[in-house]
């Protein structure tokens, strides 16, 4: 298993492409814990490793992996 350690993790948008891309254990300060975990409990995993396997390569209408996980995240009402 691979693992992430750093601040990267504690934003929830970040820590949602991470579980995206197969992390399964990331670390943060204690500060970040209530935000990501809000968005991991509404987080729909099969779905968001769909979306990965259909937009990673060639993400939909050029537009940046990130506008494309905060539309993910909008059209499911999951917290970030």
């Amino acid at each position: 298993s691979v693992t992430l350690c750093g601040e990267l993790a504690g934003k929830p948008i970040s820590a949602m492409a991470l579980i995206g891309l197969g992390y399964r254990s990331i670390s943060m300060s204690p500060a970040s814990i209530g935000p990501v975990k809000a968005m991991l409990t509404e987080l729909p995993l099969a779905e968001l490793e769909t979306f990965f396997d259909d937009n990673l390569m060639a993400p939909a209408h050029g537009l940046p992996m990130r506008a494309l996980l905060q539309a993910f995240a909008d059209d499911r009402s999951i917290p970030l």
